[in-house]
Order: structure tokens, then C-alpha cells, then sequence
């Protein structure tokens, strides 16, 4: 939501300190040392439960060789695994917090911690070779290559009585030290500036670096000042790369500006950084506080999860994937297996004020609410967004007028200030940007808070922890629950689905994985003896598809999202020669779909989705494919809000009718996924067996069934029914739920 909010604490809150060491591991945090009240410095600390807001003040043993950490600021305190390692930082020689003798420290501690909560406590590992020199306001961050190599951990830069730039090495394995050789730029000697690692590099930003440019000032009281450089170093390969020099201008406010004190936080494969402060040493009363918040997109995004379907209709689907962190939204694409023709006379999409964005991607980095034209810098792409809660990406459509649409319930609104988006020097051309292999930044705009109806599974059920005396209901609407339904071959024309077997057979659906389930699962009365029901006594021949040529084969933008869902009704249709290079290209650029037409869905049709994500360096991979078809006009719809309640022995399904029922509702049946040697050979083909035939709305799944229940690992592990209605011409789409289940314990004899 960009919403800033201030938890409700309690428990032994710690005193408001600055400079102190600072971790995350997992849903708790670490503080240790720092300047506290009157300026006294502090070796205390604190864990911080977030996920119940709890504060504790924890005492670890001290180490067995030597005393434990003294009260210190500006140290370095990094996590790896289960320790956490910190060097250096500032004591105060004097017992006067008022008069203070600064001592610089290069001492190292680990910190042993207990899993979820607590520390067990201080160590002094014996190091081999040279230590650093003593330091503080320097940086530290562990890094370990994926394919060999033990972890790392890196110090740079700091402060010893001037500013440093050196950088070593420590094998936490070996615990030994070194200084590796490096290639590039070294960045100037800095201290106060943040270092994090996102994949193989260390990105480094900002901090205090002497006046001249010449590099290190030996006097203690040489003039210094704030920077807005930026580097990354490449920790396979040690070589520096710099991003933003730091004698860039920047008279357009584009870039984030010279601080020193900031925070930075890598989440994913973005880089958040947070206020820090700017001014000269010489005049401290002119020093401005920064209150603004940037990131930094430092590759494309993933994949996301396969599209899954919700609802299917006559003309419509409504859709979810999974969400991917940190995008600014998701390009929806199909493609019919009727081919779509091409729209003869719209003009090709040329470049009006709303960019194109192509696949192809270099980094972007964001910021606040003003609108800002571009500047040229190389190698850089940079971005904006507004305030308005856009359904396309900022990046993407920076102009849109307020009588755009975009797929969805929400119109993009022009911004106050109107933003148009530049695209920087010999990066970009007519039709969009071009890949670029450095980041660039974007301010984040915080404000109120914002709500998104994003569609979800089943809440989590596990067995283990239902209390047996009572009944634990779980329940979802229609647009809440995962449907995510098969295609099946037509078996008969007038039996609309799939051939089923009864209660005491197995039926297997094709597909191929669960998550590309599509719309249609149609239990048939038909069963494998060759018996029919005597409403379906007669079978049409089966006519064989009509043969698909490789160009007709062509994917459609549906839209731009800016939630995980969507409802599909229409797609666009591009200009011929823009499908002609679309055909040839798997990252067409995003075409402004106010020139194009739209194509509504047809009943009975199969339509394949992908969805690919987007951020500040353009559009990600797409996702793997699923397929889905509009219902036939006069079967009934799936059923909808699905419960799922607990009870002892049992659990107990219900569901309402379908909202079309398209006649007499004959029956409902029931089915569970069920564990089979075939789905051992092939576990992305379900095999289904019913569990349930008759008018109710609802049934008991016995505990003697639910022991041959299949859990699902597709996503988070679940139980899968699916639950179908029938009417006087047949079966119609199954609504398929997703039972979350806990922690699955696999025993073994």
C-alpha cells in the first residue's frame, strides 16, 4: 500500500538509539548497541518479535575466551545462518558520556542464535590472517555463490580518523582474512553509507567522502560532504561498476539525492532507500534531513505462477496468479485455438506520450510524487510515478488521458501534474526502451492506504491443530475460491465434458500440471462399462479440429494488471504488420491499446493464457501455459461459495447452486483427488474420484476417504475437490478447492 503505520509495541521496549547493529531473521529482529539517550553508548539487545510486536531484552552468555562486545556505535552486525557477526564500531574511552574519547575497534564476535527466538551466546572465533583496521560507520554483508565456494563476508569503507575505501575479506569457514584484488573504479573513501547484496553484487550508495576529489584526506578534520554516488561490485568477478558518478548532476531531481545515514533494505531483487541526512561537516545548522523514499529495480522480474482460473462463463473467465514481490504490474496475453483475424486499417502503435515498454530490460529506480521530466544520463533508464493508483504500471503509460481504460474496475486518471516519461540517451528509440545494463531509480510515492480484492485460496485447515470438540469452518466466496479446472478431450458432443467413472472407479484428467487446470472438468454420466445415461443415449461423431496454421497461432494482450487477477471478456487486436513482428519476437513491446480494437471471447472456445510481470526494467519471462474454456450455453455454471468445515471423523463440503443454472439442476457430484500409481509416473495429471452424487447442496467426506486423499504441491500443499452441477442437457465446469493443509509429515517404515 506505500502506507507507513507505527506498530503497537510492548514489552521491554528499547530506548530510541542510533548507529547501532541491526538483522532480520525472519519475522524477528536484532538491535544491538548503539547511541542511546544523553549520549551514552550501549552494548544491550533486543529481539523484536514482529509478528506479535513483542520486544525482549535478551542477555547471551559471554564468550569463553574473552569479555563480550563492549558498549560501541557504527559497528557492522551481519546474519548468516544462525550467527550473526560483528566487527568494529566507536567506544568511548571515558566513563563521562559528556567528554568523549573516541576509540575505533576491529574486533570480531559471533553471535549464536536459538531457532525462532533467543540467543544462545557471544564467541571470539580465532581468525587467521591480518585483520582490518579499526573502523566505524564502515559496512559488512555476507555473500555465498550458488554454485561453490564458501560464505563470505565483505567490510567497506568506514571512518578511522578519515574516510576509507579498502575492502576485506573474511572465509567464514576458515575464518580467514584478506584483501582481495579488484578491477574498475573503486568508489571514494566514504563512511556512513549502506552496502547490500541483491544476486552476485554489492551495491553501494551515498555516504560522507572527503571535499577534493582526490581521494583520502589524512587530516582528522579535512572538509567533507554527502554524496549521491552509486556503484555495484561484482562479487565474482571483485570488479567495480559505477552507476551514478559522483559528480553527476542532477538539477531535475531525478536521481536520489547526496545523504549520508541512510537505510537501505533489499527486498527480492529491489533496492528500497530511506531518508539519511545531507550537508557539510563545516555547517551542521544547514544539514537537511531527507524524508524520501526511492528504489531500485536491479533486474526483470521472475515468472509468475501459471494462470489459474476462478469462474469461467459463456464469454468471460475470471483469473488469478500468483503474486510476484516488487512489480508494478502484469501483462495478461492469449491466444485462441480458433485463429483470430488480423484488424486491417488501425494505424500501427507509434510512440504518442504513453511509452512503450519493452521486454527487455535494464534497472530503474523510483521515487515521490512530483512530476519530473527525464534527463539524459547513460546507461540509465529512469522513472516516475504518480500518485494515482494506475492499473498500468507508471513505467509503462506515464500520460495516459482520464478517459483511458484499462482492463479492470479502475480508469487510469491523468495526473495533476501531467508526467511524460523521456527515455534516455542511446537507450531507447521509437518504439520503446532498450535493454540497459545498469539500474535506475524510482522514488516511491507513500500515501493512504489502498484496497485490492485479491482473489485466494481456502483459509489453512491443518489437521493436526483443529480442536476436536468443535467445528472449524472455512469459507469462500465465488471470487475467493481457486478454480482451477482441466481441458479434457470431448469424449461425446452432447455429454459437453469428459468421460467420468462412477463412485468406485478412477478418473483421470489430462493436463499438463495442476496449475494449468482449465475450464473444463465435465463429469460425465458415462462410465467406463460403456453404459450411458438415458439422457445422453445418443453420441454425435466426433469431428476432428480444424487444422491451425503456425501463423494464426498468435498471442493477444488481454491488458495491463496491477493485481495478481482479472477478469477476461476481450482481448486486442493488432494492426497485421504488427502481428507480423510480434510472430518473430517472443518480447514484443507493450502497444497503447487506446489505438487498438477489442475482440470479445467466444462460448465454448479454449483460450491459452501467460502472464508475465513488470517492473522499472521492463517486462519479465512469461509464465508457463494454461489453457481454459468458455462454458457452452445451456450447461449450467460451477458452483459457487464453497465451505469447508471440521468436524472429529469427518469434514463436511457445501456450496451454493451456480448462478446460471440454465435450467433443472438433475444432480451435483463431488470428487476428490486421490492417490494412484499413475499419478506417481505423471504427478501433474490428477486422478479424481467421486465421492459424492445427489440433489444436496452439500455432503460428508468420510475420514476413510480423506486417508486417500492426494495433497497437492503445485503451490502451498493442499487437498483438491472438485464439485460440478448437471442440468437436462448435461454436466457443466467443476469448481475446484484447494483444502490447505499444514506441515505434511511423510512417515517411513
Amino acid at each position: 500500500t506505500n502506507q507507513w503505520f507505527l506498530p503497537a509495541v510492548r514489552g521491554d521496549i528499547p530506548p530510541g538509539c542510533a548507529a547501532h547493529g541491526f538483522v532480520c531473521d525472519g519475522t524477528r529482529i536484532l538491535v544491538f548497541g548503539g547511541m542511546v539517550e544523553y549520549g551514552r553508548y550501549s552494548n544491550d539487545l533486543y529481539e523484536l518479535q514482529a509478528s506479535r510486536w513483542l520486544w525482549k531484552k535478551v542477555k547471551p552468555q559471554a564468550p569463553s575466551n574473552g569479555s563480550p562486545p563492549c558498549p560501541r556505535l557504527g559497528h557492522s552486525f551481519s546474519l548468516y545462518g544462525n550467527k550473526c557477526y560483528l566487527f568494529g564500531g566507536l567506544a568511548n574511552e571515558s566513563e563521562d558520556s559528556n567528554n568523549n574519547v573516541p576509540r575505533y575497534l576491529n574486533d570480531f564476535y559471533e553471535l549464536e542464535l536459538q531457532h525462532g527466538s533467543g540467543v544462545v551466546g557471544w564467541s571470539i572465533p580465532v581468525t587467521k590472517g591480518t585483520l582490518p583496521s579499526p573502523r566505524e560507520s564502515h559496512t559488512a554483508i555476507v555473500y555465498c555463490r550458488k554454485d561453490v565456494g564458501s560464505p563470505k563476508m565483505y567490510i567497506f569503507g568506514g571512518m578511522c580518523g578519515c574516510r576509507l575505501n579498502d575492502l576485506w575479506e573474511l572465509d567464514i569457514e576458515t575464518m580467514t582474512w584478506s584483501r582481495p584484488e579488484t578491477k574498475g573504479t573503486v568508489p571514494l573513501p566514504r563512511s556512513l553509507h549502506t552496502a547490500n547484496v541483491i544476486g552476485n553484487k554489492m551495491y553501494v550508495f551515498g555516504g560522507w567522502v572527503p571535499q577534493s576529489a582526490g581521494g583520502e584526506i589524512s587530516a582528522p578534520d579535512g572538509e567533507w560532504r554527502c554524496t549521491g554516488s552509486f556503484s555495484y561490485l561484482n562479487l565474482d568477478t571483485t570488479e567495480w561498476i559505477g552507476l551514478i558518478s559522483d559528480c553527476q548532476e542532477d538539477k531535475s531531481n531525478l536521481l536520489p539525492g547526496p545523504r549520508a545515514g541512510h537505510c537501505a533494505v533489499a527486498v527480492g531483487t529491489r533496492l528500497y532507500i530511506w531518508s539519511g541526512r545531507d550537508g557539510y561537516r563545516k555547517a551542521w545548522n544547514n544539514q537537511v534531513c531527507c524524508k524520501d523514499l526511492w528504489y531500485l529495480d536491479t533486474e526483470r522480474p521472475l515468472a509468475p505462477s501459471q494462470v489459474q482460473l476462478i469462474r469461467a462463463t459463456t464469454n468471460s473467465f475470471q483469473l488469478k496468479w500468483d503474486e510476484v514481490p516488487t512489480v508494478e504490474g502484469y501483462l495478461l496475453q492469449l491466444h485462441a485455438d480458433s485463429p483470430v483475424p488480423p484488424v486491417a486499417g488501425i494505424p500501427g502503435t507509434g510512440v504518442p506520450e504513453a511509452s512503450v515498454l519493452s521486454s527487455q530490460g535494464g534497472c530503474s529506480l523510483h521515487q515521490s510524487p512530483q512530476s519530473l521530466p527525464s534527463i539524459p544520463y547513460p546507461e540509465m533508464k529512469v522513472d516516475h510515478p504518480s500518485q494515482t493508483n494506475n492499473l498500468i504500471p507508471n513505467n509503462v503509460q506515464a500520460a495516459l488521458s482520464s478517459s483511458s481504460k484499462v482492463e479492470g474496475k479502475e480508469k487510469v486518471a491523468a495526473p495533476e501534474n501531467k508526467v511524460t516519461q523521456e527515455t534516455m540517451k542511446n537507450h531507447a528509440d521509437a518504439t520503446g526502451f532498450k535493454e540497459s545494463n545498469a539500474p535506475s531509480l524510482l522514488p516511491v510515492c507513500t500515501s493512504s492506504a489502498q484496497t485490492s480484492a485479491n482473489v485466494g485460496e481456502l483459509h489453512d485447515l491443518d489437521k493436526q491443530s483443529v480442536n476436536p470438540d468443535a467445528s472449524v469452518s472455512s469459507t469462500v466466496s465465488s471470487t475467493q475460491t481457486m478454480v482451477t479446472q482441466q481441458a479434457v478431450k470431448t469424449e461425446s458432443s452432447s455429454t459437453n465434458g469428459a468421460v467420468v467413472k462412477d463412485e468406485t472407479s478412477l478418473t483421470t484428467f489430462n493436463s499438463k500440471s495442476e496449475a494449468a487446470e482449465t475450464a473444463y472438468v465435465m463429469p460425465s454420466t458415462r462410465v467406463n462399462t460403456g453404459q450411458t445415461n438415458d439422457s445422453h443415449s445418443s453420441r454425435a461423431p466426433q469431428r476432428p479440429p480444424a487444422p491451425v496454421k503456425a501463423r494464426d497461432r498468435r498471442w493477444y494482450d488481454v491488458g495491463i494488471f496491477k493485481n495478481n487477477s482479472a477478469v477476461v471478456s476481450q482481448f486486442y487486436l493488432l494492426p497485421e504488420e504488427t502481428l507480423n513482428i510480434n510472430s518473430k519476437t517472443e518480447g514484443a513491446d507493450v502497444p497503447d491499446y487506446r489505438l487498438l480494437k477489442k475482440q470479445d471471447l467466444f462460448p465454448g472456445t479454449v483460450y491459452r493464457f501467460r502472464v508475465a510481470a513488470i517492473n522499472g526494467c521492463g517486462v519479465g519471462p512469461f509464465s508457463k501455459i494454461s489453457e481454459f474454456k468458455t462454458c457452452i450455453p445451456g450447461f449450467p455454471g460451477a458452483p459457487s461459495t464453497v465451505k469447508i468445515s471440521k468436524s472429529v471423523d469427518c469434514i463436511h463440503l457445501s456450496w451454493e447452486p451456480p448462478a446460471s443454472p440454465s435450467g433443472n439442476i438433475l444432480e451435483y457430484s463431488a470428487y476428490l483427488a486421490i492417490r494412484s500409481t499413475q499419478l506417481q509416473e505423471n504427478p501433474s495429471q490428477l486422478v479424481f474420484m467421486r465421492i459424492y452424487c445427489g440433489l444436496k447442496t452439500s455432503c460428508i467426506v468420510t475420514a476413510a476417504q480423506l486417508s486417500n486423499a492426494h495433497v497437492d504441491y503445485s503451490s502451498r500443499p493442499a487437498i483438491v475437490f472438485r464439485i460440478s452441477a448437471k442440468n437436462e442437457r448435461g454436466y457443466g465446469p467443476a469448481t475446484q478447492v484447494r483444502w490447505l493443509q499444514g506441515k505434511v509429515t511423510v512417515t517411513r517404515s
